[in-house]
């Protein structure tokens, strides 16, 4: 038997992975959270809302403040405008007159809108550990190994990459340099057009759901014309025929809370709510999309509650705090709103943002202290923009 007591302890290092997710290392080109560098005020001082106001009020024009969506209710009251990530990065970009964009979103947002406005503007943070785990799944690394594996298999001169909005700026970049272009969920449709019109066939980064039923759902390519690129399997876990015979290379990639809704769900809701309607975010597996009644962006979700008739039931499949949102500002109309799962399924990270983060900013600002600076780097810049624009040029 092993002496216990005379045993050495083992030298166990953590990862590099394990730093960023203890909050012990920074990387400025993840979506991986770090610490906050400043002293936040107490989630329960009364005065929170107070000081928020006021910090935002000497700011004046000097600051614009973002709310996406999916934000909470509290950090929401205090945007001067809301709406998706790139709606908002072209907000901020309409607003040349800003010194501070406050971006409450995450950081694939923050970097876009530091692609799109000037340099002497600077795009902020609140929380740094606001990233997205759907762009993490994606990293300049394995995308260039990814695009590595198409050349073996002799077919990277056929594929044009479609990289999703929910991406870093190290992925846009890339998709910019190898004659791509960016989507969001609204025009993926029209930007898989295009591409099919460059190429024969398209890397659709970092979604395999949104790509996957824009291509079926609504071009009608079958699911075998799909196949999903693995990046923790030697060579994507593809053999170079099914690369060949695939019209779409699909990222193994998702959204962790669209990811989390089923058939069941629509199933269950469907049960307990006869007649209701169930509109899903097309970030959602396949099976649901194909079992919901509507699908669309969460602009396209938001507009669709807006010409509902009265009395109508709706079950949504999309981030919580937009629901909730959503179901207390119609009730006036006796529009019956709920969110799709039993579970409660907040976008975490998105949440990290929140009223002690967002007046520790304001009031830093105010005091002429400049926190949490988003920037990308002029040579991915460059190649970003690139991509961007090309979305921009899709008729």
């Amino acid at each position: 038997m092993r002496d216990v007591t005379t045993a050495q302890p083992l030298d166990v290092q953590p990862t590099p992975l394990a730093l960023l997710l203890l909050g012990r290392e920074a990387d400025p080109r993840s979506e991986r959270g770090v610490e906050c560098p400043g002293d936040l005020p107490s989630p329960s001082d009364p005065d929170l809302v107070e000081r928020a106001r006021v910090a935002k009020e000497k700011l004046g024009d000097k600051v614009f403040v973002l709310g996406h969506h999916y934000q909470r209710d509290e950090v929401i009251q205090f945007a001067d405008v809301t709406g998706d990530s790139f709606k908002l990065a072209r907000d901020a970009a309409a607003r040349p007159e800003a010194e501070y964009i406050v971006f409450c979103g995450v950081h694939f947002m923050a970097e876009s809108a530091d692609i799109l406005t000037t340099d002497s503007q600077a795009v902020v943070l609140p929380d740094l550990a606001a990233g997205c785990s759907m762009a993490d799944m994606a990293t300049a690394e394995q995308v260039a190994e990814c695009w590595d594996v198409l050349t073996e298999a002799g077919v990277a001169d056929q594929v044009v990459p479609v990289s999703y909005m929910n991406s870093s700026a190290d992925i846009k970049a890339f998709t910019g340099k190898h004659g791509g272009t960016i989507c969001t969920s609204s025009n993926a449709k029209r930007a898989l057009e295009w591409a099919f019109e460059q190429g024969e066939k398209i890397l659709f980064l970092p979604d395999q759901h949104l790509g996957r039923n824009t291509a079926v759902r609504d071009m009608g390519l079958s699911l075998e014309d799909c196949v999903l690129y693995n990046p923790h399997k030697p060579g994507g876990g593809l053999t170079a025929e099914q690369l060949r015979d695939a019209k779409m290379i699909l990222w193994r990639g998702h959204c962790s809370v669209h990811g989390r809704f089923s058939v069941e769900s629509v199933e269950d809701v469907r049960a307990r709510m006869p007649g209701v309607n169930v509109l899903v975010h097309p970030e959602c597996k396949h099976e649901v999309v194909a079992a919901a009644d509507y699908v669309g962006s969460t602009e396209y979700i938001i507009k669709a509650l807006e010409a509902a008739p009265a009395g109508s039931k709706w079950a949504i499949g999309t981030e919580l705090n937009l629901v909730r949102r959503l179901a207390n500002r119609f009730a006036a109309e006796d529009k019956e709103i709920v969110f799709l799962d039993k579970t409660v399924c907040f976008c975490s990270t998105m949440n990290r943002i929140d009223l002690p983060h967002l007046v520790w900013t304001l009031e830093s600002l105010a005091e002429g202290k400049l926190v949490n600076r988003i920037e990308v780097d002029p040579e991915t810049e460059k190649y970003a923009k690139l991509a961007l624009e090309r979305m921009l040029a899709l008729p």
